[in-house]
C-alpha cells in the first residue's frame, strides 16, 4: 500500500498529516509555525524535521514497516529555503514543496479556475487562471501591510488608539482595549502605549493577537472598529478584483468560484461587511487548509 505526507505550514502552526491510498488519514501531527521569515531559519528547520519525524513514528506504530512514496509540503516564506529542505530529507519518498496558499485555493475552487481570499497571521489571493496556472498576489509579510491580516487589524487599532489617547481622535472603545491589551494600566497614555509596542521583541505577535478583539468590538456594534475592519479587508478584496478582471477578461466576475478563507474573513462581520462591496460572489471556506492538503495528495 502506498502512503503519502502533506504538511501545511504557516506562520503560527505546521499541520502534517499522513495518509493511504484510499486519502484516510493514518496519522497527524501539529506544531508550532515554521514560517522562517517570523521564526527564523534554524528554528524553522527544526520545527518541520522533528514533526515529520514525529508523524513518521506514529505512522510506524500504527502500519509496523510502513514506508512513504512521497512528501509534499505546502509552506509559508521562502521557496529556496524549503527546497534545500526537501533536498536534506530522507526516508520520506519524492520531496516536493509548494506555496501554502495551494491548499486553500484548492478548497475554494476545487481544483478548477478561480480564486481565494486568505486571512490569518498574514494575508494574500491566489488565482488558478484557466490554463492551469497558479497565480500569487499579495503576501508581502507583515512590515509591508497584507491588509486584511490579523496583523493589519492589530496595527491599524494601534494606530487609532494611539491618537484617542493624545486626544486627537474621537474616543472609541479601542483606546481603552489596547490600552489593557499591554496591562499598563488605566493611567498609561499614547507615549507609555508606544514604548511598550517597539519595545516588544515581537511586535507583529504582539499586534495581530489584538484582531479578536477588533472583531469582537464591531461585532457588538462600535462604529470605529467596525470601519477598521472594512478598510482593512477593504483593500485585500481590491487586490482580488484586480487578479480577477485580469485573469478572466472580458468574464463575468460574479460568475468566478472566489473563496473567503480564514478566521478573519470568514468572521460574520467581516462576511457581512464584503458582501455589498464585493462584485465577486464570495464563498466561505470552511474546511481547514490540511484538508486542501489531503485534496492536493489525492489528485497528484
Amino acid at each position: 500500500m502506498s502512503f503519502k505526507i502533506g504538511v501545511d505550514g504557516g506562520a503560527t502552526k505546521t499541520e502534517c498529516i499522513l495518509v493511504d491510498e484510499a486519502g484516510a488519514v493514518v496519522a497527524r501531527q501539529v506544531a508550532p509555525g515554521c514560517n522562517p521569515n517570523v521564526a527564523g531559519a534554524e528554528q524553522a528547520r527544526l520545527i518541520i524535521t522533528d514533526a515529520l519525524c514525529a508523524l513518521l513514528a506514529e505512522g510506524k506504530r500504527v502500519v509496523p514497516g510502513i514506508r512513504i512514496s512521497e512528501t509534499r509540503l505546502f509552506m509559508a516564506g521562502s521557496k529556496g529555503f524549503w527546497q534545500e529542505i526537501a533536498e536534506e530529507l530522507v526516508d520520506f519518498g519524492s520531496v516536493t514543496t509548494g506555496a501554502d496558499s495551494l491548499p486553500v485555493l484548492e478548497l475554494a475552487t476545487k481544483g478548477g479556475a478561480g480564486l481565494v481570499l486568505h486571512s490569518g497571521t498574514g494575508s494574500f489571493v491566489a488565482a488558478r487562471d484557466r490554463s492551469g496556472v497558479v497565480h500569487y498576489a499579495g503576501g508581502l509579510g507583515w512590515r509591508f501591510g497584507d491588509p486584511g491580516s490579523g496583523y493589519d487589524l492589530g496595527r491599524r487599532a494601534v494606530s487609532r488608539a494611539l491618537l484617542e489617547l493624545q486626544g486627537w481622535a474621537p474616543a472609541s472603545r479601542l483606546g481603552p482595549t489596547v490600552r489593557d491589551h499591554t496591562q499598563l494600566g488605566e493611567g498609561a497614555d499614547a507615549s507609555a502605549v508606544t514604548r511598550y509596542f517597539y519595545a516588544d521583541t515581537e511586535p507583529n505577535r504582539r499586534i495581530g493577537a489584538l484582531a479578536p478583539a477588533v472583531l469582537r468590538l464591531a461585532s457588538e456594534g462600535d462604529h470605529t472598529a467596525h470601519q477598521l475592519i472594512v478598510d482593512s479587508a477593504g483593500e485585500l478584496l481590491e487586490l482580488a478584483v484586480r487578479v480577477a478582471t485580469r485573469l478572466f477578461p472580458g468574464e463575468p466576475v460574479d460568475e468566478l468560484s472566489a473563496g473567503l478563507s480564514g478566521p478573519i474573513l470568514t468572521h460574520p462581520v467581516v462576511l457581512e461587511a464584503l458582501a455589498p462591496r464585493s462584485p465577486l460572489a464570495l464563498v466561505p471556506v470552511t474546511e481547514a487548509p490540511i484538508e486542501g492538503v489531503r485534496r492536493l495528495l489525492m489528485r497528484g
